[in-house]
């Protein structure tokens, strides 16, 4: 009998049918929402916690800490429970409630605070003293890591090797960087497009960084493509999804669907994969489905 962090993965491909513009192209949904902490996010957890573990970097008695903007955090907590390590979270303020309350659920310390630039900052500093290990997913070759060891290669069998386009939500660039490597690997033609917001748009789990707070993991020339989606998009192609698809997801998979669309659209032919990052249900005290 497995515990709970071996059905970490092997998260469904998804048809989406009413949305597809395009009867030549086929467009596919990886739900990683299915996932056990509900988002994309416990792969990476999984592998920067066993890793750090393995490796000797922690040990019992350590206290873990991140900052995170909420899908991380939430499970990061629920795999440092199993593990039963310490954790310190640290999340913007106006992260949802139904977030700072999974994350407590699964025993994690949340710190509050005004912004994500100010929390990698609190979380950096934190982590330089003693009896502390930041994970730091944002510079963390285990955050790639585990889509090149296990994302791609679903992918990449799930289609039978037939994928043309890859589209993906960019915040720490994890996902991107390490289905980029895998899929590249097998095919350099597989395209690799990459979703941030307009200058003045906010969608929860992608972000346009400032320069200096760029992730280190981040290599530009693994993506073909970036294409910016605004808020108002995002919110509707979300929706939609939920309404029309029956997919009950967050803003950000509503980004990568919106750009999907539109890749749909400018081709002859082709298979699309796009990632479904997380679960809906935790955006209802947002006005994501108000």
């Amino acid at each position: 009998m497995k515990n709970i962090i071996e059905f970490i993965g092997n998260t469904p491909l998804v048809k989406i049918q009413r949305l597809n513009p395009n009867p030549k192209v086929q467009l596919l949904a990886k739900l990683e929402g299915t996932n056990p902490g509900g988002s994309v996010k416990d792969r990476a957890a999984l592998n920067m916690i066993k890793s750090a573990l393995e490796r000797g970097n922690i040990r019992k008695g350590t206290k873990l800490i991140e900052a995170t903007s909420g899908n991380t955090g939430i499970a990061l907590a629920m795999i440092a429970s199993m593990y039963d390590l310490e954790i310190e979270l640290v999340i913007p303020s106006n992260s949802t409630r139904e977030r700072t309350l999974t994350m407590e659920a699964y025993g994690a310390k949340v710190t509050l605070l005004d912004s994500m630039e100010v929390c990698r900052d609190y979380a950096e500093e934190r982590g330089e003293q003693e009896g502390y290990f930041l994970l730091n997913q944002f510079a963390n070759p285990d955050n790639y890591l585990a889509h090149y060891n296990t994302t791609g290669p679903e992918i990449w069998t799930d289609t039978e090797g037939k994928i043309t386009h890859f589209v993906s939500a960019m915040g720490t660039t994890g996902s991107i960087m390490g289905n980029s490597m895998y899929l590249k690997e097998k095919n350099s033609d597989v395209q690799i497009i990459g979703c941030q917001p307009t200058e003045e748009s906010s969608i929860p789990g992608i972000r346009r960084w400032p320069v200096e707070y760029l992730p280190k993991i981040f290599d530009p020339k693994r993506v073909d493509r970036v294409m910016d989606v605004s808020e108002r998009d995002a919110v509707e192609a979300t929706r939609k999804l939920a309404k029309v698809e029956g997919i009950f997801a967050g803003m950000s998979t509503g980004g990568a669907l919106h750009c999907a669309l539109k890749v749909a659209e400018e081709l002859d032919e082709g298979v699309i994969v796009f990632i479904a990052c997380d679960r809906g249900d935790r955006y209802l005290s947002s006005n994501l489905f108000g």
